[in-house]
């Protein structure tokens, strides 16, 4: 048995890795024996004939193959939702919400879920789900992956340990972890956590990759080096395991008599990852007007309209302003997207209060928003000299189609029900006399 904490940097590069040397067969992927034993298995994350820039797949060498497994059963995860729900219907009502308790009896990642909104069509492959996380013990006996979409994990307090087939990651409050549609692992709190709370992003659509950066020119945004993919480690353990599966929106268990992390060695360029937020080089304006926020997007999932995403990942970190003669904070706005905002740590410049880390806004396609009364008024009337926004990490899951929020969130006891009223104090200032 062995696991090691390592990285390799990139994002979808194609990797090599071994966990014992000489695992990796030379000169073809599937030999008719391969080293020290293992099996051959093949994980695309894209069809066969994908374009080679899109085609995502790896090669592991394991102790067992994936098939040695009982038959699938049928598992209830009432508090977990995928698109198209039949009740309720969205609405045009701004939503949020504060951060969600964190469980009071032991509780795992899986155990602690809780599905906020979801939109598209997760059979048609498309669309995205919101789910929030609450956990505070280990998955020990039991292993987990997703069918229906890749995962991409915000976490927001307690530190995690994602044990993968492909190796392991570990990720911190301002850090972000991707895990491929279909990878097996397991969640465990790292670092002396207690509990551990967070985002999940479940996107049912194409990838998530870098989006291009036009004229920005080759560098700025978030730069492939920075991203990190595991190396190989495998651990060989018998007993009653349990394997956790998302498909069609429904969960499934098949029983193991052994860890599925038994993968000894692997190369290909589909593997989990993690990605530091403070690596990320922001774009802002030296002049008038603040960009429209898809400057600060990280990934995207493309949708097949151009420009328009299935999902887009965008942050909202530490920065400068500087614009002359400008409204600094968000303006108030209207758009076809629609977004879910979180909050990682410090204060969000839209809001004066209300919205706390850990908690989450729901601002649906051509609903109205921007800065509260307390926000538009102060910023409004300040001194404009540089300021840099510091300790503040915010994020949105911004998508082309409508989020349906769940019954389980919409009657949750930490949702605000008021939220709307932090609108009604904006004061009347027209004068048709005075310029």
């Amino acid at each position: 048995m062995t696991r090691s904490l390592d990285y390799q940097p990139g994002f979808r590069n194609h990797f090599s890795s071994e966990a014992l040397p000489g695992a990796l067969p030379t000169g073809q992927n599937s030999p008719q024996r391969c080293p020290y034993g293992l099996y051959a298995e093949q994980l695309s994350g894209s069809a066969f004939t994908a374009p080679r820039h899109r085609n995502l797949r790896s090669w592991l060498y394991r102790i067992r193959p994936s098939v040695v497994q009982s038959a699938y059963e049928p598992l209830a995860m009432p508090r977990v939702a995928t698109a198209p729900l039949d009740q309720p219907a969205a609405d045009p009502n701004q939503m949020r919400w504060d951060p969600a308790p964190l469980p009071e009896t032991a509780t795992d990642f899986l155990d602690g879920l809780l599905t906020v909104a979801v939109n598209g069509n997760a059979d048609a492959q498309q669309g995205c789900a919101v789910h929030l996380y609450a956990c505070n013990r280990d998955m020990t006996e039991r292993f987990f992956y997703d069918a229906d979409g890749e995962l991409l994990i915000v976490p927001q307090q307690g530190d995690l340990r994602l044990r993968t087939e492909l190796g392991e990651l570990e990720v911190t409050p301002g850090e972000i972890a991707l895990i491929p549609r279909g990878i097996k692992f397991q969640v465990r709190l790292a670092n002396g956590s207690e509990a551990a709370r967070g985002y999940v992003a479940e996107n049912h659509g194409q990838p998530l990759e870098l989006p291009e950066l036009g004229p920005i020119g080759a560098n700025g945004l978030a730069n492939p080096r920075d991203f990190q993919s595991p190396v190989a480690a495998y651990e060989e353990i018998e007993g009653d395991i349990a394997l956790v599966a998302k498909f069609a929106g429904r969960f499934w268990v098949t029983r193991l008599d052994h860890s599925p992390l038994d993968v000894v060695a692997w190369h290909g360029n589909y593997a989990p990852c993690k990605y530091d937020l403070a690596c990320f080089n922001t774009i802002n304006t030296v002049s008038f007007d603040h960009p429209d926020p898809s400057i600060f997007t990280v990934l995207t999932s493309p949708s097949e309209t151009p420009g328009t995403a299935n999902l887009d990942f965008v942050i909202f970190p530490p920065r400068w302003m500087v614009a002359e003669h400008s409204f600094r904070p968000p303006w108030f706005h209207r758009n076809l997207m629609s977004e879910f905002m979180g909050l990682v740590h410090g204060a969000y410049d839209a809001k004066a209060e209300g919205f706390r880390p850990g908690g989450a806004s729901l601002h649906n396609c051509m609903s109205p928003h921007g800065p509260d009364a307390d926000t538009f008024e102060k910023a409004s009337t300040a001194e404009l000299t540089p300021q840099y926004l510091g300790n503040t990490l915010a994020f949105m899951f911004e998508s082309r189609y409508v989020f349906h929020p769940t019954e389980a969130a919409l009657d949750a006891d930490f949702r605000q029900r008021d939220y709307v009223d932090v609108w009604s104090t904006l004061r009347r200032h027209f004068d048709p006399t005075t310029r």
